[in-house]
């Protein structure tokens, strides 16, 4: 078939991936790019790190779409209903914070101008409660202690970013907190955001002059109930990133991808993600057969440290260590796959903190499926390339 007329729905890092990744690969036809916010595609990662302290102003992208033939259509959102023919659709919208109930103002931190808003507010002295340690607010935290504001972080969970990796590793990051003067409350849920303060169960209060609700996002696919697109978790697509529907593909935040190197449907929030998976979907499109199965990776900037994950986990994988948690380096690694005698596992993910040459070795091993010699992997003075059994 031949593509004569690209959409790209969301005009994000990955949209604009995907357009570049078309042109790449010389297509020629038309690509028209539609964007909710009213702002060119920019990069969002420093929006909770150094753009918040004030380091950088500009988080541009500076991609020039004219050079592209990229049609922009910014401030249209899915649910405007506009009408655009296409012989292939690109779903790349991305998600959306999830806010709490309460008639009180709460921010959020996903775009541009959250963040712009948001940094105007942080001042000496503020009163400012983050509601979630995961990584978006563990790094807000960090950004406004720097700026002398007086940081609560309240968290449901029993440990910081217990979701992302479970309680026992997220743990190993509570003693950040304090040192950066932060006040962490684990194990507290929220009632309501209210005006000045939030409510907790059971007649609790906290006041704070500013509050930031950092629970998670939801993809933002809601606008295509009912197009026969099957949704779960985000647009569900195949191992070429492509949706139920003839014709209509996904990348990014809301695209639920199959994995077969870990055997089931992925989403991944990361710009990796954003700016990877758009090489399989330009090359699909035109005709192509490739498959997107990474390694996932990560990084986070906080409390003074670099924090990168790769891979991916569950509840069911053994967690063991590479140096001393109490430190400032130090990796996590999760094993998969032992046989009765303890032979065989394979590394499934990794945590780095301050070691990136962990991450990047453990993300070989990671996507060679090698098994593992754990005296080797668990000994922080071996290179975790060494730790391959065989």
């Amino acid at each position: 078939m031949r593509i004569g007329q690209v959409v790209i729905a969301g005009a994000g890092l990955a949209g604009l991936r995907a357009a570049e990744e078309l042109r790449a690969r010389d297509y020629s036809g038309g690509i028209t790019m539609i964007g909710a916010e009213r702002r060119p595609p920019y990069d969002r990662p420093p929006l909770t790190k150094k753009f918040m302290t004030g380091e950088i102003d500009d988080t541009s992208l500076r991609a020039d779409l004219t050079a592209l033939g990229v049609d922009l259509r910014l401030g249209e959102a899915g649910t405007d209903r506009a009408e655009y023919g296409f012989d292939a659709l690109v779903v790349t919208t991305g998600a959306t914070p999830v806010r709490l109930p309460g008639p009180g103002p709460q921010r959020v931190l996903r775009t541009f101008d959250d963040a712009a808003a948001l940094r105007s507010a942080l001042r000496p002295g503020l009163k400012l409660a983050v509601i979630g340690a995961g990584w978006i607010g563990a790094e807000l935290a960090t950004s406004a202690a720097k700026k002398g504001c007086e940081v609560t972080v309240l968290e449901a969970a029993p440990a910081p970013l217990a979701g992302a990796l479970g309680a026992e590793a997220g743990s190993r990051t509570v003693p950040w907190y304090s040192a950066a003067g932060v006040d962490l409350r684990l194990g507290q849920p929220v009632e309501s955001v209210e005006h000045g303060g939030i409510a907790l169960p059971g007649g609790g209060w906290l006041a704070a002059d500013e509050v930031v609700t950092a629970v998670g996002v939801r993809p933002e696919v809601g606008w295509l109930a009912g197009s026969g697109v099957l949704l779960e978790n985000g647009v569900a697509v195949d191992e070429g990133l492509r949706a139920s529907v003839p014709g209509v593909f996904a990348a990014g935040d809301c695209a639920a991808f199959w994995s077969r190197r870990f055997g089931g449907r992925l989403r991944v929030e990361h710009w990796d993600s954003a700016i990877h998976a758009p090489e399989v979907v330009a090359a699909n499109i035109l005709g192509g057969g490739e498959r997107y199965d990474p390694v996932p990776y990560f990084w986070s900037e906080q409390f003074d440290r670099m924090v990168q994950y790769c891979g991916h986990h569950t509840g069911a994988d053994r967690l063991v260590w590479r140096g001393d948690t109490a430190g400032r380096d130090w990796t996590a690694c999760w094993l998969a796959g032992a046989s009765p005698d303890g032979a065989g596992e394979r590394l499934t993910a990794v945590l780095a903190v301050a070691r990136p040459r962990d991450l990047l070795q453990g993300r070989r091993l990671i996507a060679s499926a090698t098994p593992v010699n754990l005296a080797r992997l668990t000994d922080p003075a071996v290179p975790l390339r060494e730790a391959a059994d065989g």
